[in-house]
């Protein structure tokens, strides 16, 4: 086969989606250790399409009375545009809002953890 077919043959096939991975989902994970609400009480992270869902035990029971687990956040991947979306779920609407954009996983997992507003952390 030469270069100029395997190029094309290279360019023809589909491209391979990103995200989720096990490498980002463990930083993820291990990221939120760090988080400056509720730290008493351990996340899960799962991987979704194009990115991953953060849950929580509801600790504050503003959201469910009961303590169970809520969506906190929804970290996805935009592959045409490049970047990241931060949304945190509007629990009363039943939706989610995109909070931000970001260039690095890191600095979307900055603004999670910070939480200043108290949006995702309730």
């Amino acid at each position: 086969m030469s270069i100029a077919s395997a190029m094309r043959r290279r360019t023809a096939e589909p491209a391979v989606a990103r995200q989720p991975n096990e490498i980002d989902l463990m930083r993820v994970t291990r990221t939120l250790q760090q988080r400056e609400r509720y730290r008493y009480v351990t996340p899960s992270v799962v991987s979704v399409v194009d990115g991953y869902l953060v849950r929580s035990p509801c600790c504050s029971r503003n959201v469910d009375p009961e303590g169970g687990e809520i969506d906190v956040a929804l970290l996805t991947w935009d592959e045409a545009r490049g970047e990241w979306s931060l949304s945190r779920r509007d629990h009363e609407a039943q939706c989610w809002i995109e909070d931000g954009r970001f260039a690095r996983l890191g600095e979307l997992l900055m603004r999670l953890n910070a939480d200043p507003a108290r949006q995702f952390w309730q």
